[in-house]
């Protein structure tokens, strides 16, 4: 099969089995320069099965969780569904939650490559989705995290009286979203709870396959320093350019889909089963409390999770 075939049959499991899109039912892609390709293997994908689909360009956004131009947030929020295939990710920003609660089904796809669309979108979805239900279903009601990691992780958070979530690429009713590539269970830490180190082995923002980690300080929820790798004071300035709600840790993540890989794509690596994922900034799209034009996830590889003193993960393997 060859590439181009390849991209064409994942973006067909994304239109027909991921979001079901049925003829008849207005599509809307938003894709940017560098994720164009994708874009348009969508639209063709969306036409094939008989929708009235649109495609529209923008311009890259600068961080994800930035704002799409307000034409764009107001084509999202008349569309039935709303493909996103962009260099930064629009799930958490008003336009997409308005979208949302205007009963749009939407997938984001940020910073979506075609080589991680024909690998970790040929997933088995049903799979996918019974697995993390296993390990949201265990982490509901329950009220303390602590990490560690080889790396030298050792991070401990309140996620009492939070939602767990499931992202599992199905997406069947109005106002529900996914990431696409799919397969994590995620819950926003309490505010102001997470107390220790964080470090980053696997990928974060543009870093890349991290060679070394990247260091970072928690303290009363917030990252207050950030060294290791060179992409350190990167990351650190992209905070500072936000705000200091930038540096609020927003998201616990645990990855469920086994066809994905490291790759240096924050979309794919946070998927990995197997490894978990930190986030900082917005939470308000999970159930938190902080609202920032940023959220940025970073992924620890072999992770031990204890939840309320007990075992989740033993170094990188699900105990469930």
């Amino acid at each position: 099969m060859t590439r181009q075939e390849q991209i064409a049959k994942a973006a067909a499991v994304a239109v027909e089995q991921c979001l079901a899109v049925e003829a008849g039912e207005t599509v809307l892609i938003v894709c940017d320069e560098p994720c164009r390709d994708v874009g348009y293997a969508l639209w063709r994908a969306a036409a094939d099965v008989g929708a009235e689909v649109q495609i529209i360009e923008m311009l890259p956004r600068e961080e994800n969780g930035a704002e799409p131009p307000a034409s764009v947030a107001a084509a999202m929020r008349v569309a039935d569904v709303v493909f996103a295939p962009a260099s930064k990710s629009l799930t958490h920003t008003d336009a997409r939650r308005a979208a949302s609660a205007a009963g749009a089904r939407i997938a984001t796809l940020p910073g979506i490559t075609e080589e991680i669309m024909s690998r970790a979108l040929m997933a088995d979805h049903e799979e996918i989705a019974r697995l993390t239900g296993r390990i949201a279903a265990w982490l509901r009601g329950r009220e303390r995290v602590r990490i560690t990691s080889p790396a030298g992780t050792d991070v401990s958070f309140s996620i009492a009286g939070r939602e767990v979530h499931e992202d599992v690429g199905l997406v069947r009713e109005p106002g529900e979203v996914t990431n696409l590539p799919a397969g994590e269970a995620y819950v926003a830490p309490v505010e102001g709870t997470a107390q220790g180190i964080v470090a980053f082995d696997g990928s974060i923002a543009e870093s890349g396959v991290l060679d070394e980690p990247i260091i970072v300080r928690i303290v009363d929820g917030n990252a207050t320093e950030i060294s290791g790798a060179p992409y350190a004071p990167e990351l650190a300035a992209a905070m500072d350019r936000v705000g200091p709600e930038a540096r609020n840790v927003a998201e616990l993540g645990i990855g469920t889909n086994p066809a994905a890989k490291l790759s240096g794509s924050t979309l794919e690596d946070e998927k990995i089963l197997g490894t978990v994922h930190i986030a900082f900034g917005d939470n308000q799209s999970m159930g938190g409390a902080v609202s920032a034009p940023y959220h940025q996830d970073g992924i620890l590889l072999k992770p031990t999770v204890l939840v309320d003193d007990e075992l989740l993960m033993k170094d990188g393997e699900l105990i469930l």
